[in-house]
């Protein structure tokens, strides 16, 4: 199956373009019926996105987008693009976990419970550039390194447009499960300030694990917490620039606090004082954990720029920078654990991962006329670096002299992509529209580099234990990158595309995308787009699409690679995240990493009974060859069989690999209904939902492995059980906005299906049941220019199950990491705005 997918692929391919290298079709999959915070205007709303043609609207297009507008993202107390997202759309997920480095910092969104990495984004139709974090630990989008949505202020947005369909024909890598458009604001006048001020006040409940015996302390049942407070102040201002131009400016500062969701600590924490247990015990604070939302300054600036030079000639471009310094933790080190030096840290010590992120990006580029061409010529620049502090942690192998702040290195990623695009029409007989025709060309550079930390950070400083055993090198809880892991790789793409739309009738929309690229690292790839649609009368379409696409491999999942020592009898053995090129993976059954693949199927129907409108897309969406990160392979058989390959000192690792196939089925339904009442006001409804299931249909395996006995798992149940049912079964959204005078009220409830969160056994599976989450706020204008609003998100205060003792041994994680509405519970926020 494996061996005969990629050449039925390339098939659909030629198939669709040799069908239609004459004749009529369409360059896209563009917009959707009204979406969930669509504007009351969205039936007349022109999109951008999944078509290349002129003034088409959200409701008449060959495949689903939503419309996002600015104003709808501000009915949320959080001023995250994720978040906001993840609110308006029931087919985007952004779950929101704790204790994994610095996906606690750079958190993945996903779209119909593919991989993060699985959707493209763009801003102002230009592809933006990834983050450099690879996603390494338990969450969901382990192994994936996606954009960074959150570095773009929402007080920059026009609109966001979001394509529910594969587009890897028209935009190339990335665009399997779908498309988010970011659009910029143009205004060359006006502005708005605003302010918005919040905190969680909360309460959870508690398991308890028992006391040890002969222990007095006890544990409460449940625990309130106010904290998380957030204080984000922003402002965009529109300026002139010429008669035609504009200079629209934005920024904003973020200032959170962190949120402590620990369990009670009901462990023996010191060591005993004599047969009895040390006093410390009844004063210590037992909330010993920060398991939550992360501490974090940010500070973004944004500018956007347009003018028209000439009638014909128009130039534009925009640039960006954030800066965010994020802390969270890892687990608690108790007094009297062995990694702990307790004259450095008689009370034990919770050590912090501080990221500092740097962000920028730089677009320019120019549109003018050639003849019958509208031409569109860019280049679009942006860098994405992560550095890494470790604070309040020591290096245990170093002893009483340790440092308690390390240096621990960390990587940047950066793109460069040059764009030239021509559309015209062409007057084709026959066709019912002229033929829309659109070509482009497309060059992108990529870089990745990872640095090392400080010596201390990683080293073994030769301390040994009590018990004869040498003591944990390293940073606790990070230990730093090596000089070993240092890299500096790039790769060059290019790539062209064909697009072709029109009306075959008056009733019958057909388009046709066709795009190949050629990768210096892994080779060609080709990719086709059909779709059409069919309006059976002004009430009722059908719509639908056959496509194949494909991801190909980021550079931070080839080269990204760490180090750390275990040792084995006292015998140091170095456990690694090898490249996939590296000897000892390669010794291993790994190889160097090709471009996942995927077939969409989509079909649909569109019903506009004014003034409701009501949209059902189902979708299945196959991927071949995923990109994972395998088990940690260091089993006693596995280090044995590294040793008879010829290298010594090395204990096993991890390492990316080609061979998990899913198949991923589901459809989502998008309803709208607009009430104008007079006296009692505007009430705008909404009903959606996604209802999504994926399977997987094959896991990797490699000879190599295969023959050893035992034989370890390269991608064991905890990591199937995760792309199968780590995301909601189903999401379904209603909302409504009412608007009377000053007044305004926007009321919401989310209804989130079974999640289970896995463990490597069925004894070790948790249940998250459905949960709803219910949202409200209320708005007044109390001048023209100046508006308040307070609201509550998770008025009720929801929380997933909570753990049993026997899954969180430690007292540090009392929710599942796959809770897909976080565990911040019930967040009260005010805001305010002044428009100028």
């Amino acid at each position: 199956m494996k061996q005969r997918f990629a050449p039925e692929k390339t098939v659909l391919a030629l198939s669709i373009a040799s069908l239609f290298a004459g004749a009529a079709a369409q360059a896209q999959e563009t917009g959707d019926a009204a979406s969930p915070s669509a504007t009351s205007g969205a039936t007349a709303t022109v999109v951008v996105t999944g078509t290349r043609v002129a003034n088409r609207t959200a409701l008449d297009t060959a495949s689903p987008v939503d419309i996002i507008s600015a104003e709808s993202l501000k009915t949320t107390g959080s001023t995250e693009l994720n978040q906001a997202l993840s609110t308006a759309l029931p087919s985007l997920n952004f779950p929101r976990p704790s204790l994994t480095d610095g996906t606690d910092t750079i958190r993945p969104a996903t779209l119909r419970g593919m991989a993060p990495d699985q959707s493209l984004v763009l801003v102002n139709s230009k592809r933006r550039h990834a983050s450099s974090l690879v996603n390494l630990n338990g969450s969901i989008g382990r192994g994936s390194a996606s954009v960074d949505l959150n570095t773009i202020p929402s007080s920059m947005v026009k609109t966001i447009e979001v394509l529910r369909d594969g587009a890897a024909a028209q935009y190339g890598s990335d665009a399997i499960s779908g498309v988010v458009n970011v659009r910029l604001r143009t205004d060359r006048s006006g502005g708005e300030g605003t302010v918005v001020y919040g905190a969680h006040k909360t309460e959870y409940d508690l398991l308890n694990d028992a006391a040890p015996a002969g222990a007095s302390w006890t544990a409460p049942n449940s625990r309130k917490r106010t904290d998380g407070q957030t204080t984000t102040v922003s402002a965009w201002k529109g300026l002139p620039w010429g008669e035609t131009g504009y200079i629209t400016l934005a920024a904003e500062y973020k200032n959170q606090e962190h949120t402590e969701r620990a369990g009670y600590d009901m462990r023996q924490l010191y060591p005993k004082v004599g047969t009895a247990y040390d006093p410390r015990e009844l004063t210590i604070n037992r909330f010993d954990a920060w398991y939550g939302e992360p501490e974090v300054k940010q500070s973004t600036l944004f500018v956007n720029a347009g003018n028209n030079i000439t009638a014909d000639v128009k130039v534009y471009g925009w640039a960006s920078y954030q800066k965010r310094d994020a802390r969270s933790a890892g687990y608690f080190r108790t007094p009297q654990d062995v990694r702990n030096i307790p004259s450095i840290y008689p009370d034990g010590f919770l050590p912090i991962i501080a990221p500092t992120v740097d962000d920028y990006s730089a677009a320019a580029g120019a549109t003018w006329t050639a003849g019958d061409w509208d031409m569109d010529a860019s280049i679009v620049y942006g860098k994405n670096k992560l550095s890494y502090e470790i604070q309040n942690t020591l290096n245990r192998s170093i002893g009483p002299t340790s440092k308690t702040v390390f240096d621990a290195g960390g990587f940047g990623y950066d793109q460069t992509v040059l764009n030239l695009t021509g559309v015209r029409k062409v007057d084709a007989g026959g066709l019912a529209s002229p033929l829309n025709v659109a070509v482009g060309l497309e060059a992108r550079r990529e870089g990745y580099q990872l640095n090392a930390g400080e010596p201390d950070s990683y080293r073994y400083g030769g301390v040994v234990l009590a018990n004869g055993t040498p003591a944990a090198p390293g940073a606790q809880v990070f230990p730093g990158f090596r000089p070993a892991n240092a890299t500096d790789a790039s790769r060059n793409a290019v790539g062209a595309f064909v697009d072709l739309e029109a009306n075959v009738t008056d009733q019958l929309l057909a388009s046709v995308a066709v795009r190949g690229e050629h990768y210096s690292d892994f080779g060609n790839n080709l990719s086709g787009k059909l779709s059409a649609r069919y309006d059976f009368n002004k009430t009722f379409a059908l719509r639908g699409a056959v496509q194949n696409g494909f991801r190909a491999p980021s550079l931070q999942q080839q080269n990204f690679t760490s180090t750390s020592t275990n040792f084995i009898n006292g015998v140091p053995f170095e456990i690694t995240t090898f490249k996939p090129t590296d000897p000892v993976a390669v010794a291993l059954g790994a190889k160097p990493l090709k471009a996942e693949k995927s077939t969409n199927y989509s079909l649909g129907a569109v019903l506009r009974l004014d003034p409701l409108t009501l949209t059902v897309d189902a979708y299945r969406i196959n991927v071949s060859d995923r990109i994972i990160l395998s088990e940690n392979l260091t089993s006693t058989a596995v280090r044995n069989y590294i040793v008879a390959q010829g290298f010594t000192g090395v204990g096993g690792g991890r390492f990316f690999i080609n061979g998990v196939d899913t198949k991923t089925t589901g459809v989502d339904i998008v309803a709208n209904y607009p009430l104008n009442l007079g006296a009692s006001g505007r009430f705008d409804f909404t009903l959606a939902g996604n209802f999504n299931k994926t399977d997987v249909t094959k896991v990797p395996t490699t000879a190599q492995l295969a023959a050893l006995n035992p034989a370890p798992v390269l991608f064991d149940r905890l990591n199937v059980l995760t792309l199968e049912k780590g995301q909601p079964k189903n999401k379904i959204t209603a909302s409504v906005n009412w608007k009377l005078a000053q007044w305004g009220v926007t009321a919401r409830a989310t209804r989130y299906g079974e999640v289970l969160s896995p463990g490597t056994t069925q004894a070790f599976d948790f249940l998250i049941h459905p949960h709803t989450i219910v949202d409200l706020e209320a708005r007044y204008a109390v001048t023209p220019k100046l508006s308040l609003a307070l609201g509550a998100d998770n008025l009720f205060d929801q929380y997933s199950e909570t753990l049993p003792p026997s899954l969180n041994a430690t007292s540090n994680t009392p929710f599942a990491n796959y809770t897909p509405f976080g565990t911040g519970g019930r967040y009260i926020y005010a805001r305010a705005n002044y428009s100028f």
